[in-house]
């Protein structure tokens, strides 16, 4: 008769050791092993894993592991965005949009939107906005941009300001409604297995990672919407200084954040990066969810246009109020 041991033994042998999982494949990315990650994702992915297939496209999109493909990149999104999967979904409409095929991201745009991606939700909203490719909606327009401008993508934050002093109030208020309900809807799935940038410093990220920058058109009004940033920051030029006289009933308008403590803290950046708005004082003036940062008070549009001018060298956005 075997002993217990030596049937345990038995039992071991032949056993295949368990099989690697999408997780394994983001530890060795997340060490830099990027070969041992693809290679641990590539028969995953083969077999329908939609995880694997995103981290995939992502290698491919990176060309860290394989040799950069974009078209092999496109490809593994598009499998994961068929399977339902919101990150795919939101890359393989990026990519397209950032192709200029931008009738063909909207549906997968839509989708990753609808399932909660920010990135996704800027682009939709700027769509909505303009009427371009999709009817123009502006509460929701104004609800989706919230909610990308909550998540913290700067683009958000420029273009709410612009839909927010462009639409009337009742097209806000539903607005509101809209983002509020938006907001309270179930997350999608967290603790999922996926890589959306390189773990080492001094290495570029995915550029999936920021939105294209579509032009924001309001009524009559040209484009809007600031250029994406140069990869380096360019020199910063000289702020201009603002008149003698600032007295008056003029005010310009610096942006419009989530919360008053966020206006607050914007401020307060700007204080320090634009000596020549030091004499002006701010105002937090809520408007729905969002607090706008005013700062006056300016004599005359002159006095105002200069000073948008030292908040914009400084970096700000910002348009002016008349009385």
């Amino acid at each position: 008769m075997r002993t217990p041991a030596a049937v345990m033994l038995a039992l071991s042998i032949g056993t295949p050791a368990a099989a690697a999982s999408v997780k394994d494949g983001v530890d060795a990315w997340q060490h830099g092993r990027f070969t041992d990650a693809v290679a641990v994702w590539q028969p995953l992915a083969k077999a329908g894993d939609a995880d694997a297939a995103f981290d995939l496209g992502q290698a491919y999109k990176l060309g860290r592991g394989v040799p950069a493909d974009l078209a092999k990149a496109r490809e593994l999104f598009r499998q994961g965005a068929k399977a339902g999967h919101a990150e795919s979904a939101a890359n393989y409409g990026l990519l397209l949009f950032q192709n200029n095929q931008c009738a063909a991201a909207m549906p997968w745009i839509m989708q990753a939107s609808e399932a909660g991606d920010p990135r996704a939700q800027y682009v939709y909203a700027t769509a909505l906005f303009n009427g371009d490719f999709v009817p123009r909606n502006w509460p929701k327009a104004y609800a989706l941009m919230s909610r990308a401008a909550a998540a913290g993508l700067p683009q958000a934050t420029t273009n709410l300001a612009i839909i927010d002093e462009t639409i009337s109030e009742d097209e806000r208020r539903k607005g509101i409604g809209m983002a509020q309900q938006i907001a309270s809807l179930p997350l999608p799935p967290i603790n999922r297995s996926l890589i959306t940038s390189l773990p080492t410093q001094g290495l570029a990220s995915s550029s999936l990672d920021t939105p294209p920058t579509p032009a924001l058109v309001a009524r009559s009004t040209p484009t809007l919407a600031r250029p994406s940033p140069p990869p380096h920051p360019a020199p910063r030029p000289a702020v201009p200084a603002l008149p003698a006289s600032i007295g008056g009933r003029w005010q310009v308008q610096l942006g419009a954040y989530g919360s008053e403590a966020g206006a607050k803290a914007a401020w307060a950046g700007l204080h320090d990066k634009a000596a020549s708005l030091r004499r002006l004082s701010p105002s937090y003036e809520k408007a729905g969810a969002l607090t706008r940062l005013r700062v006056g008070p300016l004599a005359d549009r002159a006095a105002t246009e200069q000073a948008c001018a030292a908040a914009r060298a400084a970096g700000a956005a910002c348009f002016a109020i008349a009385p």
